[in-house]
């Protein structure tokens, strides 16, 4: 049963006003107001209000009726469904603010370098890597033999240059040349497909194709490459080195929280085996 309760039955200021009841459930107004943004119309506010309580009072009488009548054996394994989420939020709430305390954080360029020497086989390349100058020019762009010319030079002036052009020009413009990418997520921006991979990598340093409608032209400069089932290059994986250093500090920190804590209960007969 609902009811709705005026403010006006309620004349202490001191005391939570009520505004509704779903059995043995009440609805204050406390509860209410920060769900209305400062400014809001008189007849817009009360409108999202009445909303609210009539969401508020089914969920309510949907959970009493629920209570009344779901079995004892089902009862207990939500409440102890219950406790267990709650243990694991507690612990890692605690633990989580132990971390940000006390963990060192910090991963030198040593430290990654080193865990990649140590760990090199678990890097090997799924996927063939490329450093590249992806170029995607109109057709008619102007002067598009000089682009050319430069897209294929390793002079810095004439690299240069042809940013210059490009930041003009090209509807894109992506200079790889110190990073490594994935030929598979380059590709997606190519209108033809390469099919063999590796042997279009062992004989090309430089590539041009047009769209399918010729009104693209795309050009790609191949400045190095890795192959896959190769092992990766440092600064490939780096990121992925600093995710695993973390993630096993975590675990060491944890693991050394939780066998600090059993230790002390054992010393201090917190923790004690019984019927042994």
């Amino acid at each position: 049963m609902i009811v709705l309760i005026p403010a006006g039955c309620n004349n202490s200021n001191s005391k939570r006003i009520p505004l509704a009841k779903a059995g043995k459930s009440t609805l204050y107004l406390d509860q209410v107001t920060v769900l209305v943004p400062p400014g809001t119309p008189a007849t817009d506010s009360t409108a999202l209000v009445k909303n609210y309580i009539n969401s508020w009072a089914k969920r309510e009488l949907m959970y009493q009726k629920a209570e009344e009548n779901i079995t004892s054996d089902l009862m207990k394994d939500i409440d102890n469904q219950v406790r267990e989420a709650r243990m694991n939020l507690v612990i890692y709430q605690y633990q989580r603010q132990l971390m940000l305390q006390k963990m060192d954080t910090t991963i030198s360029d040593t430290e990654l370098e080193n865990y990649y020497l140590n760990n090199k086989g678990n890097f090997v390349l799924n996927s063939n890597i490329v450093k590249v100058l992806f170029i995607k020019l109109p057709q008619e762009t102007p002067g598009l033999a000089r682009i050319r010319n430069l897209a294929r030079s390793n002079n810095q002036a004439g690299l240069h240059q042809l940013e210059s052009l490009c930041y003009q020009f090209a509807e894109k413009y992506d200079d790889f040349k110190d990073d490594w990418v994935s030929l598979d997520q380059l590709m997606a921006e190519f209108p033809s497909v390469i099919n063999n991979q590796e042997n279009f990598l062992r004989n090309n340093t430089f590539y041009e194709t047009l769209s399918a409608d010729s009104a693209y032209i795309y050009m790609l400069t191949i400045r190095d490459y890795r192959l896959r089932s190769a092992i990766a290059p440092f600064e490939y994986v780096r990121d992925d080195i600093k995710r695993i250093i973390w993630a096993n500090r975590r675990l060491e920190f944890i693991q050394s929280l939780e066998n600090g804590i059993y230790n002390d209960a054992l010393k201090k007969n917190i923790f004690t085996l019984l019927n042994k």
